[in-house]
């Protein structure tokens, strides 16, 4: 398999996150083709049984990616320049 090397320090939040979002939709088209590690299934029952017992709230897809842009912006905005 031959590497592809991206620019990604050129690249700016929103086209590294539609990049990402690109890839996870490649990449969900044959998802039978991955195994999840066990790990994964221990934490998606863990989160389960938080939102069953009402310890947690879901939101829809397109409201959680509202929320963490606004973060990730957010956060990029306080950082320093080096």
């Amino acid at each position: 398999m031959r590497r592809v090397d991206l620019p990604l320090s050129e690249l700016s939040l929103a086209q590294k996150l539609d990049l990402m979002e690109t890839l996870w939709a490649d990449l969900a088209r044959n998802e039978q083709a991955f195994e999840s590690p066990a790990r994964h299934e221990a934490v998606l029952r863990d989160r389960e049984e938080a939102f069953a017992a009402g310890k947690v709230k879901a939101s829809g897809w397109e409201q959680a990616k509202k929320r963490i842009r606004k973060r990730l912006s957010s956060a990029s905005h306080r950082r320093k320049p080096c």
